[in-house]
């Protein structure tokens, strides 16, 4: 049976279901950055999934990429599967601007998160709703 890693849980707010994942906003008001968690119990890495479900991650990494990309028009999307400190397999997708605290490095440690306000955090997840479905 599937369950969301607690350190994610406490790191993120939903924001979708999808067919494959659950779509995730980082709690870190710096950048635009969703998770995509596939609901598929003990799945660590990509090449765990079947190849179905491999696919649908594709698609479904690429929809946020697009959504991110109209939403806040961003120079680069990041995205990564690192699974060094959670294991079980989340993806990354981050909207990067030439002008953020971290570029051109990686937003890992680079500042400490910035906590959305209450009213932030309404509105980015209204805008994340209305293009993410």
């Amino acid at each position: 049976m599937f369950e969301l890693s607690p350190r994610i849980a406490a790191d993120t707010i939903e924001v979708t279901q999808w067919p494959l994942c659950s779509v995730l906003l980082m709690k870190d008001g710096t950048y635009p950055w969703l998770l995509l968690v596939p609901r598929r119990a003990g799945v660590v890495e990509i090449t765990d999934l079947s190849l179905e479900d491999g696919h649908a991650l594709l698609e479904e990494i690429k929809r946020a990429s697009t959504a991110l990309r109209g939403l806040v028009s961003p120079h680069r999307i990041n995205i990564a599967a690192l699974g060094n400190v959670v294991a079980q397999l989340h993806v990354h997708v981050i909207a990067r601007n030439t002008d953020d605290p971290a570029w051109p490095k990686p937003v890992w440690g680079a500042v400490p998160p910035t906590p959305y306000t209450p009213e932030a955090l309404e509105r980015r997840l209204a805008e994340l709703r209305a293009v993410l479905g």
